[in-house]
């Protein structure tokens, strides 16, 4: 089918202390505060991203993701693609414009297992922060933290992984580049992408609904990583694991965790993905090789604190 999903466009996150989040994700992880809204959520952005904000943070008594959003191409795009989760069973609720600040219409729906997703055509776009978009500067010179550059994907804990990837396959128009399967062909694993990405939304199989794994943001380079570990342990903010390398797409990370018990990942580098490529397959039992290719072993954290 004719793609119509661009990229991630954002995720709102809730967490249990606004001031301590922002500390967390401003000052560490380097992104931007745009704007606030009367619902006391806060909007917040990577340097190069040109929409106005891919972050929204929320106050909450619980941790973990409310939805993530994707963009679409045009508003012709989202009302297709509308007609088209309609006519697949799915139920769609409509978001007014203006219900995220600067932000127009929004149709979310629940993915079967148990995550909140919703699409949407038209953002303020207010450029890359500190450089635009005419005869721009390398980096902008006030950035704090780890500078991350772009919110890039989400991981996600859920069941009915098979009936998940119809609906972002034949719906939604994603690929699948990467998959770990049983002996018995059960798909444990999928990673999505609906550009050249490795991924722009991943799935686990797990018996709860609805949980969230992680957010990840993009560094530019390996030298990036090791310095945002060094900025993790000056601030003793709690580390989960890395740095280190991925087998599955080749990204090289670090997971840590914001004051609320949300997992954030930043990463580089990574593999690219063309439509005609055929999915990388790797079997379950080297699942640990997969996540953490230097440890070969995942560590009980990663595969339990979820929000």
């Amino acid at each position: 089918m004719k793609k119509g999903v661009m990229r991630p466009g954002h995720v709102q996150i809730r967490v249990l202390d606004l001031d301590e989040a922002l500390q967390h994700y401003v000052d560490l992880l380097g992104l931007i505060e745009m704007d606030r809204d009367d619902q006391g959520r806060v909007y917040l952005k990577g340097w190069t991203e040109v929409d106005k904000f891919s972050v929204v943070l929320r106050e909450a008594d619980q941790p973990g993701m409310d939805f993530m959003g994707f963009k679409c191409l045009d508003e012709e795009t989202l009302d297709r693609l509308q007609q088209a989760l309609t006519a697949y069973g799915i139920e769609v609720d409509e978001i007014p414009a203006g219900e995220l600040k600067n932000c127009g219409r929004r149709i979310r729906f629940q993915a079967p297992t148990g995550h909140n997703f919703e699409l949407f055509a038209t953002k303020e776009q207010t450029g890359r922060y500190g450089v635009g978009n005419h005869n721009p500067e390398a980096w902008p010179r006030d950035l704090k933290g780890m500078k991350a550059q772009r919110f890039d994907h989400c991981l996600l804990y859920g069941p009915n992984l098979d009936q998940t990837y119809d609906l972002f396959r034949e719906v939604l128009g994603f690929d699948l580049c990467e998959q770990v399967m049983t002996p018995d062909g059960k798909r444990v694993a999928q990673f999505l992408t609906t550009s050249m990405k490795a991924h722009d939304i991943a799935f686990i199989d797990h018996p709860e609904p609805g949980k969230f794994h992680h957010a990840s943001f993009f560094l530019e380079t390996w030298e990036d990583v090791l310095r945002a570990g060094d900025l993790i342990s000056m601030t003793d903010t709690s580390i989960d694991i890395g740095p280190t390398r991925h087998g599955i797409t080749h990204g090289q990370t670090i997971y840590f965790f914001d004051p609320s018990g949300n997992r954030n990942e930043v990463f580089c580098g990574g593999d690219y993905f063309y439509p005609d490529h055929e999915p990388i397959t790797w079997d379950a039992d080297k699942l640990g090789k997969a996540i953490f290719y230097h440890d070969r072993q995942l560590n009980e954290r990663f595969l339990t604190a979820l929000t």
